[in-house]
């Protein structure tokens, strides 16, 4: 990309021959961004990707021959091919380790797929070895076409000249850098633009203000050239080329000489004047800095220290702040854990309790703000702050973006999108409280840990809940600063800082900032301290930010999942808790308040159970504490969404305890359990566990409570699962379940009214229960629900029909309620398993109705839904399509008009398919289609028989059987007799009878 990398990506040198990509959280999302381009360029433009490139783009490659798949041509020494070449025989990807050569995208999006975890390696190899991409892949004329300032008509001329594929690309490559700097305007925004004039007024000010006088700071400030160029800039001409506007000498009491370079991207040291002479090595030794002040502090205290004075004295002559110095280690250690508040997803912990009051209004005017002053808020006078000056930096630390594709793997559609940022208008007329903790932040950045410990308090004396605040904080960089702080060995500032980022991480704006800065790597590190309320308080604030997808990928990301797993390890009697053991129960507990925030994601879901979590939340379920028990049990609901982990809850003797929780009187703890066993029940030993625990009588118990929703639906959903057992059923039986699930069909909503039908479905099977349900009134509210929308309760409903349609009395109901034809109009729903599961219903309702032929004949649109559907993509679909051909075939007049809708070729076409399920109902729709007229002969025609010989081979006994009749039925043809001898269909039917006799 031209512009986006000319403006977004930070180098470590202007030079364009040595310049390296610096390990930046927006330079990896650069490369992200331009490395998910690539990936899918390919596919997307086929056309565009086969186009040359004016230059190949060759870089020094990390991969090696036995890389490259059998595709290409590996030739000796290494050298690899790829077989496809140009006009000239030269070929479009050439590997000569370890440079690589590729001259068009197709072969570039195909290195990238080798590359499999080194893929963002290549791309940056390939951006610093390329510094200039598009000229490369388009020549300089059409990489220019977007410059500032060249008018539409050259555009149009130039576009005019160029092949219209070749256009194409370069508008792709437009649109690509386009959406790179719409997504990176706010850093590229901030990132600092110097120009002479504010560089020649900084340095006149150095030497003024810092170089002259008593309390002069700096011995020397000089610039390397006398001759100042007519722009102002002092800079050789072939470095101004490179941004750079002067060069400084710097001398401070306290460090060695310092050699400054100022150019138009910031203030950086270089190498400074070579031995030989007067020239000046311009190799950057430093980070970037806004301004040259900026730069000498982060080197010399001397220089630091007075700057920062003068910085306190101009605050105490505007705001005259005093504070009394105390013991802040004591006041620290009194304001940290209140055990006695619940988790924050129950209810927020405390770290400070604020003094501010509660009714204090951040939008009120701003004479009013001025008006209310907090007897509680600590600011620094003069000489106290002068006390902080001590050699303790901050220094700021680089964080990783977490940055992922969003076609990757994760599959976390399943769960909440991502949380929208909140758009808000900044009011410049902010109350006094906002300026007061910008200035609190400032302070943060240059104390020593007595003030910083000061300053940490005094912000948790504001009620931080308060949105104004969070700005205030957000504006002064105070987000960098908090998670910097916790980078530091003292356990009271960190205490400090994780209680003030708790708080603020309520607020959905501020904890997309926290994540967006990369402050949640910081965060997920603290979680190793030794001190456990460091700990506690780092998985609350993670609790706090991990309610969006991203920033629950960072935590996995970052080995967060299995450290918030050694957590939960605590030895202690959960019963009976040691006054010792309390401190390990409340870090587990907030733990599990993490875990259960960050269980949302498949993938971290298959994260804690391998770094096994499983196991170690059984444990926990012993605890009497409901501010524990209901965390623990909503991550074993979430994580029983993955087969494996469903098999974990089974193994590790889980469901005992759940059924135990089943007769709890908190009715939260109550949805998460039966939750749970309605997820696991799919598996059939589960489904024994619970009967053996008498967990069936405990969820009969909960369908009672009907003006509970929630507990309605996940009860329901586990009574359905629990009866896919029949020794279940016999429970349930006993204790009248379907009378009461009969009940429920009416006045529930739809996720509960899905879970009774789908467990009346199950109880149905059994011929007594199809009595039941009609003389309970049943089938009436049953036949309503198929008006309905919700593809799940649909098919659900289907299920019931199909099993009540097989008793003659409840199919006389079904027919007079008009209920065949509403699900034969469920055909047309475009879901796949609607349509199934309707047909199915279909069959035994017109074996059973009266007058089947005219009810059928009867339907509007009928015979053209059921041609249409066989020609499904679905195999399920076409089966019960099969079956429901072979049930209108019974009667003479609607197999006519299947015949002239070409029923027969139709089927003859399924006839390769390998679905023993679909060849079992194919048979039998053949077998029924015989008796008109000439279809015998057209079938053998359409060349079925040969296929359904080999239907005689397979291990499915109705399969074979339905073969059968339909070979009987074209044998009836003379010529498929033929066809039949020919491929040997007496041979296969005597084998086939032998085996049976043997077996």
């Amino acid at each position: 990309m031209g512009t986006s990398l000319s403006r977004a990506a930070q180098w470590t040198s202007t030079d364009s021959d040595h310049g390296k990509l610096e390990s930046t959280p927006m330079n990896e999302s650069l490369l992200n961004e331009i490395l998910r381009f690539v990936e899918n360029f390919s596919s997307k433009n086929p056309q565009e990707a086969e186009l040359l490139f004016e230059e190949p783009l060759q870089w020094s490659s990390t991969l090696a021959a036995s890389d490259f798949t059998p595709d290409y041509e590996i030739r000796e020494e290494g050298v690899v091919e790829s077989r496809e070449k140009d006009e000239e025989g030269r070929p479009l990807l050439l590997f000569s380790p370890p440079t690589v050569c590729v001259r068009n995208f197709r072969q570039l999006s195909k290195l990238l797929g080798l590359a499999n975890e080194k893929k963002l390696l290549e791309v940056q190899a390939c951006v610093e070895d390329n510094r200039s991409p598009l000229v490369k892949i388009l020549g300089p004329s059409l990489a220019n076409i977007q410059k500032i300032g060249k008018s539409d008509k050259d555009k149009e001329q130039q576009q005019s000249s160029e092949p219209e594929a070749k256009m194409k690309l370069v508008r792709l490559l437009q649109s690509a850098d386009k959406h790179i700097l719409r997504k990176f305007m706010k850093e590229i925004s901030e990132k600092v633009d110097l120009n002479p004039t504010a560089v020649k007024k900084e340095v006149e000010y150095l030497k003024n203000v810092c170089s002259t006088g008593e309390n002069k700071v700096l011995k020397l400030v000089r610039y390397t050239s006398d001759y100042e160029f007519p722009n102002g800039c002092r800079a050789p001409l072939w470095r101004q080329l490179q941004g750079e506007i002067c060069y400084l000498v710097v001398e401070p009491y306290d460090t060695e000489t310092l050699y400054i370079t100022c150019s138009a991207a910031g203030v950086f040291f270089n190498m400074g004047i070579k031995p030989e002479g007067d020239e000046i090595n311009y190799e950057r030794t430093s980070e970037v800095f806004k301004d040259i002040v900026s730069l000498l502090k982060s080197k010399s205290q001397v220089f630091a220290e007075s700057m920062d004075l003068q910085d306190a004295r101009e605050t105490a002559r505007t705001s005259k702040p005093h504070v009394e110095l105390v013991d802040a280690q004591t006041q620290l250690s009194l304001k940290r854990i209140d055990k006695s508040e619940p988790s924050s997803q129950l209810k927020d912990v405390q770290l400070t309790p604020s003094e501010v009051d509660e009714n204090k209004d951040p939008d009120n005017d701003r004479k009013k703000q001025q008006g209310a002053k907090s007897k509680n808020k600590a600011h620094f006078s003069e000489s106290s702050y002068a006390d902080q000056l001590s050699s303790m930096k901050i220094k700021n630390q680089k964080q990783q973006a977490d940055l992922f594709s969003e076609t990757s793997s994760e599959s976390d559609q399943s769960y909440e999108e991502e949380e929208q940022p909140v758009r808000r208008q900044r009011n410049t007329d902010q109350p006094s409280d906002y300026w007061q903790i910008q200035k609190l932040v400032k302070y943060l950045r240059a104390g020593d840990q007595t003030a910083t410990l000061l300053t940490l308090y005094a912000l948790m004396d504001y009620d931080l809940k308060q949105e104004t605040y969070h700005l205030a904080i957000q504006d002064s960089g105070g987000l960098k600063v908090l998670t910097n702080i916790l980078h530091l060995e003292e356990v009271n500032l960190q205490l400090g800082s994780l209680g003030i980022l708790r708080e603020i991480s309520l607020n959905p704006q501020t904890r997309r900032a926290i994540v967006d800065n990369g402050g949640l790597r910081s965060i997920v590190n603290a979680l190793d301290s030794r001190n456990k309320d460091v700990k506690a308080l780092a998985a609350e604030t993670i609790a706090n930010l991990t309610s969006f997808r991203r920033a629950r990928r960072t935590v996995r990301r970052y080995n967060g999942i299995s450290k918030l797993v050694k957590l939960l390890d605590c030895n202690a009697d959960l019963a009976n808790v040691d006054p010792k053991q309390e401190k390990d129960v409340e870090v587990a507990r907030f733990g599990v308040i993490a875990l259960w925030s960050c269980s949302k994601s498949p993938k971290n879901q298959e994260a804690i159970h391998k770094a096994g979590g499983i196991p170690l939340l059984g444990r926990l379920l012993k605890s009497p504490q409901m501010n524990m028990l209901i965390p623990v049990v909503g991550i074993l609901q979430n994580c029983a969404t993955e087969e494996s982990c469903q098999d974990a809850i089974q193994t590790e003797g889980i469901v005992k305890d759940l059924v135990q929780h089943l007769g709890n009187d908190n009715d939260a703890l109550r949805i998460h359990c039966a939750n749970v066993i309605f997820k696991c029940a799919e598996n059939k030993r589960t489904r024994t566990l619970v009967n053996e625990h008498k967990g069936l009588q405990a969820l009969v118990s909960l369908l009672s409570k009907t003006e509970n929703k929630q507990l309605m639906a996940a009860s329901t959903g586990a009574v359905w699962k629990c009866s896919l057992s029949s020794d279940n059923l016999d429970v349930f039986q006993d204790h009248k379940v379907l009378e009461i699930l009969i009940g429920l069909l009416t006045n529930q909503p739809e996720e509960v009214l899905v879970n009774v039908v789908g467990a009346l479905a199950e109880f149905a099977q059994k011929p007594a229960n199809k009595v039941t349900i009609r003389k309970c009134g049943g089938l009436k509210p049953l036949v309503k629900l198929l008006i309905g929308r919700n593809e799940p309760l649909l098919v659900n409903v289907t299920k019931v029909v199909e099993a009540c349609a097989a008793d003659l009395d409840n199919m006389a109901i079904i027919q007079e309620l008009d209920g065949i034809r509403l699900v034969w109009s469920l055909l047309k729903n475009p879901s796949p398993e609607v349509q199934s599961s309707a047909a199915w219903a279909l069959c035994p309702c017109i074996e059973n109705a009266k007058e089947a032929g005219e009810m059928v004949s009867s339907l509007m649109g009928a015979m053209e839904l059921v041609i249409d559907l066989l020609k499904s993509p679905d195999d399920k679909v076409l089966a019960s399509m099969c079956a429901v051909v072979a049930r209108i075939a019974k009667d003479k007049y609607n197999l006519a008009v299947l015949t002239d809708y070409e029923v027969v070729s139709l089927l003859a076409k399924l006839t390769d398919n390998p679905n023993d399920m679909l060849r079992c109902h194919l048979a039998q729709a053949i077998a029924q289609c015989c008796s008109w007229r000439n279809n015998r002969a057209a079938f053998g025609e359409a060349g079925v028989v040969p296929p359904l010989v080999l239907y005689l081979k397979s291990q499915d006994m109705k399969v074979r059987h339905s073969t059968v009749m339909a070979l009987h039925q074209l044998s009836k043809e003379s010529n498929n007799c033929i066809t039949m001898h020919g491929e040997g269909v007496v041979k296969v039917s005597f084998l086939r009878c032998i085996n049976a006799v043997l077996t």
